[in-house]
């Protein structure tokens, strides 16, 4: 009972963790950038806290895979003062781009202190650029074929690993390697992830105007749709591995 109750510890805070500082990048860049943050939410399903602030819903649900962060005219374009639509691209795209790239920084640093604890800083440095295109080489074969998608591994999966943990550094290396993979996977052109939608201000800025409110809305509804197809398919492939 005290083993199941340590796992799940380990498997709430590296999940809600790596959330939460995905979400905190978006939320930072956006407050920078002038942009109204109408909610910041960590988890999915049932509200446990909230915190209404000047400008911002603070929300902290039940289950912590995922989150969001609710842009003033990101959804639905508006006309109000500090609308993510009337933002300039530049800084509609750096908010995009915070939430992967605050992962990828944090996985490098956290695998660099790693490696630095039980060598020096040559070979840590050297340890951690293996370590960056081992992820890059992993998306590449996925792309060729060499990897297919029964290799991926979603929620259950990482929990799975994580429950096989027994010593510190386990832990944390498995911390530093599924938050620089779901920063990378993130950023991959594909609507609704972020780098989807990073293309699609670049599509934007290409023309010098935005495209169509329904047929952007009908792009994120589609890759949203596949998204949560490939999400269920993983998720049976977790479950079939796990048993």
């Amino acid at each position: 009972m005290i083993s199941f109750i340590v796992t799940a510890i380990k498997i709430i805070f590296l999940l809600g963790f790596l959330i939460l500082i995905h979400e905190g990048g978006h939320f930072i860049v956006a407050k920078l950038c002038k942009v109204r943050v109408n909610e910041f939410a960590i988890g999915f399903g049932p509200v446990l806290l909230k915190k209404q602030g000047k400008q911002t819903k603070y929300v902290l649900r039940l289950i912590p895979l995922g989150g969001f962060v609710s842009l003033e005219g990101e959804e639905e374009r508006s006309d109000k003062e500090g609308s993510f639509s009337k933002a300039s691209i530049g800084k509609r795209i750096a908010i995009v781009l915070a939430g992967g790239m605050i992962n990828i920084v944090f996985g490098l640093l956290v695998f660099f202190l790693l490696s630095l604890s039980f060598t020096n800083l040559y070979s840590a440095l050297i340890n951690t650029k293996e370590f960056a295109l081992s992820i890059v080489d992993s998306l590449k074969m996925l792309f060729t074929g060499n990897v297919t998608v029964n290799d991926l591994m979603g929620p259950i999966g990482i929990s799975e690993v994580v429950a096989q943990t027994s010593k510190l550094d386990e832990f944390i290396y498995i911390l530093s390697l599924v938050s620089l993979s779901l920063g990378v996977t993130n950023l991959l052109p594909f609507p609704p992830l972020d780098g989807g939608k990073v293309l699609l201000l670049i599509i934007e800025a290409i023309r010098r105007k935005p495209l169509k409110e329904k047929v952007e809305i009908n792009i994120q509804l589609i890759g949203f749709s596949l998204m949560i197809l490939l999400s269920i398919y993983v998720a049976y492939n977790d479950i079939l591995r796990a048993f």
